[in-house]
C-alpha cells in the first residue's frame, strides 16, 4: 500500500508538471487567486500592527491548506488512481513554469523592438518595480532576476514540497509564498504583521534555492553557459543578496547567462541597492530567451529528481523513520517493563520483610506466653507441696 501511494504521488506530479507545461495557469477561477482573496478578507479582520497578529495570521492562512491537503491525502490512502488524480490537480495549480517563461519571451520581444512602453507595462506581471523609468538593461535585468528566483519559488518548491510531503506539502508552500507575496514585502503596514509570513517562507525555500542553483549550474550548456564560470560565480556571490535564497538563484543564472545582476532596485515608495552578482556585461534583450531556456531545463531536472524521491530516498526515509520510531517504542516498552518488574521485586521484598516482622512478634507472643505459664505452674506446685 504504502508502495502504491508513492507512485501516485509520483505519478500525480509528473502528471501536473505536463499539464502546466501545456496549459499553463487556468486564465479563470484560478485557486490561487481565490486563496489570496479569501487571505485578504482574513486579514482584514484581524491586522493589528505587530507580530503576533502576524503569527495568528500565518497560522491560520497557512494552516487552512495543510489540512485540506492533509485530509485529501488520508481519504485516498487506499485509492492510488484518486490520489494521483488529486497530486496533478494540485502541481497544476500551484506550478507557474509556463507562464514564467511566456513572460520573460514577451518582455524579451518587446525590448527586441524598443518598444519600452509595452515592455514597461508588462513588467508588473514578474515583480514589483516601478518600471517607470527603466531602460531595457534594466528592465533586462529585472527580467533575469524575476526568472531566476522564480524558477525556485513557482517551480523547483512546489516540486520538492510535493515530493516530500504530498498533498499538505503542495498546498501548504503555495499557500505561504502567496502569503508572502502579499505581507512579506517591508512597507509601513507590513513592517512587523508580514514578518512571520516572510520568515516562513524564507524557511520553506532553503533547501528548494540552494537546489535551484545547482541545478541551474548544471544545466548552463543548454543555454550556450559555461559551467565552470556558473559555478564559480554561485559559489563567490551567493551569499551578497540580503535574501538568504534569492541571491542562490540570481548568482548562479549571473554565471550561465555570462551577465552581471544587482544594482539599484526602485520600487514603488522606496529603493535598495544591492550588490552586484556575476561578471559580465549587463543583460539585454538576447538574454531573455536564454533565461526562459535555463529555467525550463532547471524545472524539468526538478521534475525528474521529484518524481524518483518518493520511490526511492522517501521510501528509505518512511522505512527508517518507522524502524526508528518501533525502536523507541520497543524501548520504552522494555522500561515500563523493567520498572514494573523493579516495582514488582521491591513489593516482594516490602511483603517477605513484613511476614518476617510478623514471625518475629508471633514468636515473641508464644515465647512470653510460655514464661507465663511456666510460672504459674510452678507456682500451683509450691502452693500445694
Amino acid at each position: 500500500m504504502r508502495q502504491a501511494t508513492a507512485m501516485a504521488n509520483a505519478t500525480g506530479l509528473v502528471a501536473g508538471y505536463a499539464l502546466d507545461a501545456l496549459l499553463g495557469d487556468p486564465r479563470r477561477w484560478h485557486p490561487v487567486a481565490g486563496f489570496g482573496r479569501a487571505a485578504g478578507a482574513l486579514e482584514r479582520r484581524i491586522y493589528r500592527p505587530d507580530r503576533s497578529a502576524g503569527a495568528a495570521f500565518t497560522a491560520l492562512a497557512v494552516g487552512g491548506p495543510v489540512l485540506l491537503g492533509a485530509a485529501a491525502a488520508f481519504a485516498t490512502r487506499r485509492h492510488p488512481i484518486g490520489r494521483a488524480a488529486l497530486v496533478a490537480a494540485a502541481t497544476w495549480t500551484v506550478l507557474g513554469g509556463r507562464t514564467l517563461r511566456h513572460e520573460s519571451r514577451v518582455m524579451g520581444r518587446a525590448l527586441r523592438r524598443a518598444d519600452l512602453p509595452a515592455a514597461r507595462a508588462r513588467l508588473g506581471h514578474l515583480c514589483g518595480r516601478d518600471p517607470s523609468a527603466l531602460d531595457e538593461p534594466e528592465l533586462a535585468r529585472a527580467t533575469v532576476e524575476s526568472v531566476a528566483e522564480n524558477t525556485s519559488d513557482a517551480v523547483v518548491a512546489p516540486l520538492v514540497w510535493g515530493a516530500v510531503a504530498g498533498l499538505p506539502g503542495l498546498l501548504g508552500y503555495r499557500a505561504a509564498n502567496t502569503l508572502d507575496a502579499m505581507v512579506g514585502h517591508r512597507s509601513p503596514r507590513y513592517a512587523r504583521f508580514g514578518t512571520p509570513a516572510a520568515r516562513l517562507d524564507d524557511l520553506l525555500n532553503l533547501v528548494p534555492s540552494r537546489l535551484t542553483g545547482l541545478l541551474t549550474v548544471a544545466v548552463a550548456p543548454v543555454a550556450n553557459g559555461d559551467r565552470a564560470v556558473a559555478w564559480h560565480v554561485w559559489r563567490r556571490d551567493r551569499a551578497d543578496h540580503p535574501s538568504p535564497n534569492a541571491g542562490q538563484c540570481e548568482a548562479a543564472m549571473a554565471g550561465a547567462l555570462g551577465v552581471r545582476l544587482g544594482g539599484r532596485n526602485v520600487y514603488f515608495g522606496r529603493a535598495e541597492t544591492r550588490p552586484f552578482l556575476g561578471d559580465g556585461p549587463r543583460p539585454e534583450a538576447r538574454h531573455l530567451k536564454r533565461a526562459a531556456r535555463i529555467s525550463g531545463a532547471v524545472g524539468l531536472a526538478a521534475l525528474g529528481l521529484a518524481a524518483l524521491y518518493p520511490v526511492t530516498l522517501g521510501r528509505l526515509a518512511g522505512v527508517t523513520g518507522r524502524a526508528v520510531l518501533h525502536a523507541l517504542v520497543r524501548t520504552v516498552d522494555r522500561r515500563a517493563v523493567d520498572r514494573r518488574a523493579v516495582d514488582r521485586r521491591a513489593v516482594d521484598r516490602h511483603v517477605v520483610e513484613d511476614r518476617a516482622v510478623d514471625r518475629r512478634v508471633a514468636g515473641g507472643r508464644v515465647a512470653s506466653g510460655s514464661g507465663r505459664a511456666g510460672a504459674a505452674g510452678r507456682a500451683h506446685r509450691g502452693s500445694g507441696g
